[in-house]
């Protein structure tokens, strides 16, 4: 079993930045791909970013292109999502997300095997 953690949300007024951390704690599975996905008041959970065991190998949804990071500390066992410029829409519960199949940047709830509770971020002024 993994255990996934994250924190980091809050509160931050449109333009402003955050960020998420996501701590995995080491159990019998090996980890390789890493998300974050977010699901918004009535709304389906989506695809925000992932990164992958593979250096520099990382995907993004277009809506958070140019705006979102994700970065990964593998000694640590640890994923970031640093989120510049919010919008409202960006207002939602993020979760982290981990995947033991490797080689894979999957963009499917359905690809990770794993996940965290989530951290709720709201964008309002």
């Amino acid at each position: 079993q993994v255990q996934l953690v994250e924190s980091g949300g809050g509160f931050v007024q449109p333009g402003g930045s955050l960020t998420l951390s996501c701590a995995a704690s080491r159990g019998t599975a090996r980890i390789y791909a890493m998300a974050w996905f977010r699901q918004a008041p009535g709304k389906e959970r989506e695809f925000v970013a992932a990164i992958n065991e593979v250096a520099g190998r990382v995907n993004y949804a277009d809506s958070v292109k140019g705006r979102f990071t994700i970065s990964r500390d593998t000694a640590k066992n640890t994923v970031y999502l640093q989120m510049n410029t919010l919008k409202f829409e960006d207002t939602g519960v993020y979760c982290c997300a981990a995947d033991v199949t490797p080689l894979r940047l999957g963009m499917r709830p359905a690809e990770y095997a794993y996940w965290g509770q989530g951290t709720h971020v709201t964008v309002s002024s």
